[in-house]
């Protein structure tokens, strides 16, 4: 029987977006690597009916976990283990030993501070050492413990701060309370397949042939999402499906020969810098602000050298550096395949490089014409030794999904050039 798990991420600042939530997709792939299914994650504000709420909700749907994250300071709106204790019925009490532990955290923390009324501090802190009756106490890393609540559900109780949070999941998951209630876990596999140049429409027809001709194809879970251009494919399972996922691989595998470019989910991010190893690359962008060369920089390190860069927003910069014809552009326009390609070709002789991508386009908003409306992007490719590339898309989106997916389609270009030269 697959154990169940949900994750309750309190706090009104979380709510409300003013801090982005980063402890549920972390705790989402530890239960994965567990081998517990995550049925639910859910956000309230610091109201103690709303989180009791979400508890009772996720009790009644038969979770054999629950994970809350927040909640746990000093403060009257820190209300988390309060609550969790009324949910399970029971009582709140003082635990002498961690009062001494979080009194000794705080003279280390005030120690040389002048004017601080220590007993008042304590004071305010004291709360922290309230706990459920028969509750499992999780030492603290910052000054807030965490409690496992044994039951049905069990009820872990962990700090907002990730640095807080993430070391003490480790402790938790030690515990009698939550190994009692994994106890049931299976393993899951987890495969990501990554594809570019193909609509999620398109695959969708392709999955509902593999659902009626794929033994077992109904024991895996696949999930798919556009993301950055791309479009990634997520399938876990369990290790008996093994075979039904192989054979879904082949049929996408015969399926989109080309657009197929990831079976084992490294980023395109990856294989560029991978192919790049050992050579001189240059950047010129005009409509993606550098991101070309940021996202190209993270991942190269030390195995390729970037040599440097250039945004040219201007046709007189592009003229001065990087070597532009005025004459090119007046003719053809900035954004075009003759200018892109004079860019690249800039880039490559300024900065003595092997490797350079031009890009020029109209990420708007209030650009473009009929004839090169917004979203027009002309991209370029120069490698030595090979006729320099270029390409133009129309790129659908506003100006930050142009300037991403401008970045995407640069890469995969420079992908392609790279592995025909290495192919000889």
């Amino acid at each position: 029987m697959t154990v169940r798990a949900a994750i309750v991420v309190t706090g009104t600042e979380v709510l409300t977006g003013r801090i982005q939530d980063l402890n549920g997709p972390w705790l989402a792939d530890r239960l994965l690597e567990l081998g517990v299914e995550l049925a639910y994650v859910t956000q309230c504000g610091d109201r103690a009916d709303d989180i009791e709420a979400q508890l009772r909700f996720l009790a009644a749907e038969g979770v054999d976990l629950i994970i809350t994250s927040g909640g746990l300071g000093p403060t009257a709106d820190d209300l988390t283990v309060a609550t969790v204790a009324r949910f399970a019925g029971r009582e709140l009490v003082l635990d002498g030993p961690l009062e001494a532990r979080i009194a000794e955290i705080l003279r280390t923390l005030l120690a040389g501070r002048s004017g601080v009324d220590f007993e008042a501090v304590m004071a305010a802190n004291r709360k922290q050492a309230m706990v459920p009756a028969g509750a499992q106490i999780l030492d603290p890393v910052g000054t807030a413990p965490g409690v496992v609540v044994p039951g049905s559900p069990t009820i872990v109780v962990l700090p907002g701060p990730p640095r807080e949070l993430q070391p003490m999941w480790s402790r938790a998951v030690e515990t009698a309370g939550v190994q009692q209630a994994i106890a049931g876990r299976t393993e899951y596999r987890q495969e990501t397949v990554r594809m570019f140049g193909l609509a999620e429409s398109g695959l969708a027809e392709t999955l509902r042939e593999a659902e009626s001709g794929i033994d077992g194809f109904a024991e895996l879970e696949v999930t798919t999402c556009l993301r950055r251009g791309e479009l990634e494919i997520v399938t876990r399972y369990e290790p008996q499906a093994a075979g039904a996922y192989a054979a879904l691989v082949d049929l996408l595998r015969s399926r989109y020969p080309r657009e197929l470019f990831s079976e084992d989910g490294a980023l395109i991010d990856d294989q560029v810098a991978a192919l790049l190893a050992g050579r001189r690359f240059a950047t010129a962008e005009s409509c993606t602000a550098g991101l070309l060369a940021a996202r190209l920089a993270d991942r190269a390190g030390s195995s390729a050298y970037l040599a440097g860069g250039v945004v040219s927003y201007s046709n007189a910069a592009k003229v001065s550096l990087l070597g532009v014809d005025a004459a090119l552009i007046a003719e053809y326009g900035a954004v075009s395949e003759p200018v892109a390609r004079a860019m690249a070709e800039g880039a490559l002789a300024r900065f003595d490089a092997d490797t350079a991508v031009g890009i020029t386009g109209i990420a708007g908003p209030g650009g473009g014409s009929a004839e090169k409306p917004v979203g027009t992007v002309c991209f370029s490719v120069a490698v030595s030794g090979r006729p320099t590339l270029a390409h133009t898309l129309r790129i659908p989106g506003d100006r930050s999904d142009v300037r991403e997916r401008s970045t995407t389609v640069a890469m995969h270009l420079l992908r392609s050039e790279l592995l025909a030269l290495s192919a000889g």
